[in-house]
């Protein structure tokens, strides 16, 4: 009896894309955030998301070049692996797991938060936050266990939603001529070369967190060589130039003059406030359900990829064999699931046990080390791409297998940087509370770091085949240009 695996050709590029948009969750950050670097970078924070969307755009000519090459369903620690050595690729491996689960995680209290609020909004009742994220765990963990095609499906639906009420407010500014008539003042470089654009900078890059998910869905991708390039630089311009478009929007809402003094006032309500007086009161109603939609999308997306990606640390040995096991019917990683839902579960209702606040507490703590671990995944595989390529002849070109992935990890090396820099924009936690958050990142690469040597000397036969490459079943032209299936490192 055949031993099932994941359902082989059934996503498209529009499908990837869901997939990588809604992990963003492009509603929830635009409302949620987008008055945070309003109030921070002025009326120049529009720019500060195509920056950000420019350097991930460079990231991905290495990071789409070496996917062709790269057969392994490891993503990121696979890269880092063929680039770098087992021992970075194992610690990486662990750093992807810390990063993604912290990012889904942390959203759970969000659901919890947000759905309060809404019920608030429209209903004027009080709902507790932990029934709903226990309910969310469930609801996500069934979206995960179905098949791949209907989390796509899922998503597609929810994506067109958030994103829908987003043009609609910005169609009834457009329409309406703004506070103060259309202005273009937000691109000028004496309103975006201002102190405050680093802060704007930090912000739109953890905008952007969860992107380069596409090469996970390889296995199940149609045509992967050129689905997942495509998927990825869709997701990267999408995200770059909607949230850029956006946020200009909401600032000629207000007017260049009063934004600022707006966002201030009341910067949880700032979209709210905007879409009412342009759109009408029932669509700002209509905008805090979505709002629970968009955190749900973003929920099942990552929770997708994290299932994947145990898939892949299980089938490599260094997870249990039992997160290797695929549902007969629906091709999904469902042991993997659970013990993801099981984790989350475990975290949300600890929060809980200590009186934690959803958002400023299980968000945004946890949220904190997730985002900045996946940072340094896009960081090391911007590092390892031409540390692999120059390994053997490929007929790639310099710019992508050189120039593109150098500037790359240059530019995401100072995004690191502002990132941590503005901790706390993000964690809104104290210093110390924020140098245990940071310090996580590190002393799970470190731990990883030290698995990898403690495999190497007890289970040589299991490092040895970490990330390698599957059975070859590419035409005689892929496997002339694919590089070594192992490392020696």
């Amino acid at each position: 009896m055949d031993v099932p695996t994941l359902r082989k050709g059934t996503l498209g590029t529009a499908d990837i894309a869901f997939f990588v948009v809604s992990a963003a969750a492009p509603l929830t950050v635009m409302a949620g955030v987008a008055p945070i670097a309003i109030l921070l970078g002025g009326i120049g924070a529009p720019v500060g998301y195509l920056l950000a969307g420019v350097t991930l755009a460079v990231f991905a000519i290495g990071f789409t070049t070496m996917s062709r090459h790269v057969r392994s369903s490891g993503a990121f620690y696979a890269y880092i692996t063929r680039g770098m050595g087992r021992p970075v690729g194992i610690a990486a491996a662990l750093v992807a797991m810390l990063g993604y689960n912290g990012m889904e995680i942390g959203i759970y209290g969000l659901l919890g938060s947000a759905t309060a609020d809404t019920a608030q909004a429209l209903w004027g009742i009080d709902i507790p936050w932990l029934p709903v994220s226990l309910a969310g765990l469930l609801l996500i963990w069934y979206g995960g266990f179905r098949s791949i095609d209907f989390g796509a499906k899922v998503l597609g639906v929810l994506l067109v939603a958030e994103t829908g009420i987003l043009v609609l407010l910005a169609g009834g500014v457009l329409l309406g001529g703004g506070a103060d008539g259309i202005s273009l003042a937000s691109f000028a470089p004496g309103n975006v070369l201002v102190p405050g654009t680093a802060a704007v900078l930090a912000c739109a890059f953890a905008a952007f967190t969860g992107f380069e998910s596409t090469v996970i869905y390889r296995r199940e991708a149609r045509n992967p060589d050129r689905t997942v390039p495509r998927a990825t630089y869709i997701a990267v311009a999408f995200l770059g130039l909607f949230y850029a478009f956006i946020v200009w929007t909401v600032i000629q809402a207000f007017g260049d003059a009063d934004v600022v003094e707006a966002a201030a006032t009341d910067p949880g309500g700032l979209f709210f406030s905007a879409i009412t007086h342009y759109v009408g009161s029932w669509a700002a109603d209509l905008m805090h359900i979505l709002i629970v939609t968009s955190v749900l999308a973003s929920l099942l997306a990552f929770h997708n990829a994290i299932n994947r990606y145990g898939l892949a640390l299980s089938e490599e040995g260094v997870l249990p064999a039992a997160l290797g096991r695929v549902h007969p019917r629906h091709r999904s990683p469902y042991v993997a699931g659970l013990a993801q839902i099981a984790l989350g579960a475990v975290v949300v209702i600890g929060f809980a046990a200590a009186g934690a606040d959803p958002y400023a507490q299980l968000l945004l703590w946890v949220n904190t080390p997730g985002m900045l671990g996946l940072m340094l995944l896009q960081l090391l595989a911007a590092i390892a791409v031409p540390l692999y390529f120059r390994r053997f002849a490929h007929g790639e070109g310099r710019f992508r297998t050189v120039v593109a992935p150098v500037v790359a990890a240059v530019l995401l090396a100072a995004a690191i940087f502002l990132v941590t820099d503005h901790i706390e924009l993000f964690s809104g936690a104290s210093t110390g509370v924020n140098i245990v958050l940071v310090s996580l990142v590190p002393a799970v690469f470190l731990a990883g770091l030290a698995i990898a040597h403690r495999l190497k000397r007890n289970k040589p036969e299991v490092y040895a085949r970490f990330a390698a490459e599957p059975p070859a079943s590419s035409s005689p032209k892929t496997a002339a240009t694919t590089a070594p299936a192992t490392t020696t490192v």
